[in-house]
């Protein structure tokens, strides 16, 4: 498993479990916490029908005509009011008074009249100049038949002379409770899967960094060429370390490079120098005109390998330690095949060969001028010396909506079965049919990894007339 699947689900547990405890404590304390509010507003209500009603409780008035209109005229109005969605039709308040022997006097429902109601919390606690409240069932065993009572003491000359309450149902309260539930729930679902989307968000990225690394650091541990640009990390301290790990590799590909090519070079170079030294003893003693010509004309051959197979070297060490292209732009390959041909002119015309164009000047790609050229001036450079005198070498472009193809093909031998898999190898040459001799050994190479840069292929063959050499390109 991954880690950052381990961290996701890490994640989603800590979520879950957050969310679980968060929203049931909150949805437990929104009913007791609606109740409460409710409470308040009672305690407010029973004060101030405690001020109205004290005269008429001195005056033993409160089975007036006149109060019992106003207590059934209120029972029957119609709010029609929209409280935060929730439509309220009707009043839900009951208020009764007692004397100050807890005996109801006034009933706004008419159903306690001369009841003796001293025995409950809310009268018997606010007789006692307390404050009293209580909640009752109106049914046995139905929690949401549950009342409300708060009640208020009617004074006069410091003296309590009656009790008012006030109730309300709880099932009055119970829309604006479910609407609150309702909304909460809606809104840590939102969160919560909001969370879960940030969790899998970042466990994505989290991912995207570390596979970015781990690709990097199996490219190299197989000696691949490989590429990592910090700046394309987001992370700063995964920055640093993908930093760091390009710093270390960059130092370790160039000590190796530096070792391998030393070792390389040396064996290389030993034979034409060693060509040179024994032609220059030769030239130090007496000896014909025809002779000298000889071994001047070798050390002549030898010192140019030497400086073609320097040259090759630099240019093949160029682009291997190159690990992305440095100033791509649009070539035209056409304006390029075309350039080349010019400049060989004179060895074209000397082994009276044939060159056949197939261009598609509408062809282009996306690459660095320098190191396309270089490895098209390796292949022609090839096919020049492979082709016989008066042949014939056919360069053709054409692009499909994936790729632009470059051939080569050139009449001659054919390469050899066990050469094909090695021809673009460092060092690795067949005799030229001219002259008998090798080159470098490092065109092809150099070609190879010029196409690795360009994402593209290298690809030999055998022709029934000869030898293609193909290059392809991403489009």
């Amino acid at each position: 498993m991954s880690l950052s699947i381990r961290i996701f689900i890490a994640y989603i547990l800590f979520i879950g479990l957050c969310s679980y405890f968060v929203f049931n404590t909150v949805m437990e304390e929104i009913r007791p916490g609606v109740r409460q509010s409710t409470e308040e507003t009672l305690v407010d209500t029973a004060n101030l029908l405690a001020e109205f009603l004290r005269e008429p409780l001195l005056n033993n008035d409160l089975q007036s005509e006149g109060i019992q209109r106003i207590l059934a005229a209120y029972g029957q109005r119609q709010p029609n009011a929209n409280i935060w969605g929730v439509a309220k039709q009707q009043v839900n308040h009951r208020i009764y008074v007692t004397d100050h022997q807890g005996i109801v006097l006034l009933d706004s429902q008419n159903i306690a009249v001369g009841q003796d109601y001293s025995r409950w919390n809310d009268v018997y606690l606010t007789l006692q100049g307390k404050y009293g409240a209580r909640s009752t069932l109106e049914f046995e065993g139905d929690q949401s038949s549950s009342v409300i009572y708060v009640a208020a003491p009617i004074e006069h000359d410091n003296k309590i002379i009656g009790v008012v309450s006030v109730s309300k149902p709880n099932r009055s309260l119970q829309p604006y409770i479910d609407r609150s539930q309702k909304r909460l729930g809606y809104l840590g679902a939102g969160l919560i899967v909001f969370g879960l989307f940030s969790g899998a968000a970042f466990s994505w990225w989290l991912s995207r960094e570390l596979k970015r690394l781990r690709e990097y650091a199996l490219s190299v541990s197989r000696g691949e060429r490989a590429s990592l640009t910090p700046a394309r990390i987001a992370s700063g301290e995964l920055r640093q370390l993908a930093s760091a790990l390009e710093s270390m590799r960059r130092e370790l590909d160039g000590k190796a490079y530096v070792e391998h090519y030393v070792q390389t070079l040396t064996h290389e170079l030993k034979s034409p120098l060693a060509g040179i030294r024994a032609a220059t003893e030769l030239l130090q003693s007496p000896i014909e005109e025809n002779a000298r010509k000889k071994f001047l004309a070798i050390i002549d051959s030898e010192s140019l390998r030497l400086q073609q197979l320097i040259e090759r070297l630099l240019h093949l060490a160029l682009v291997e330690q190159q690990a992305s292209l440095q100033n791509p732009e649009p070539l035209s390959l056409a304006q390029v095949v075309e350039e080349l041909v010019q400049t060989k002119a004179a060895i074209i015309t000397q082994q009276q060969l044939q060159i056949d164009l197939r261009l598609d000047s509408q062809a282009f790609i996306h690459g660095e001028a320098f190191l396309v050229r270089q490895a098209l001036v390796n292949l022609l450079d090839n096919a020049l010396d492979f082709t016989p005198p008066q042949g014939c070498i056919v360069i053709s472009l054409s692009q499909t909506s994936d790729e632009v193809i470059l051939q080569v093909c050139n009449q001659g031998p054919a390469i050899p079965d066990f050469a094909l898999p090695r021809l673009s190898e460092r060092f690795f040459s067949l005799p030229r049919p001219a002259t008998g001799r090798k080159s470098t050994g490092l065109g092809l190479a150099f070609v190879q990894q010029v196409m690795e840069l360009h994402q593209g292929q290298l690809v030999l063959t055998n022709q029934p007339d000869g030898v293609c050499a193909k290059l392809i390109f991403p489009n």
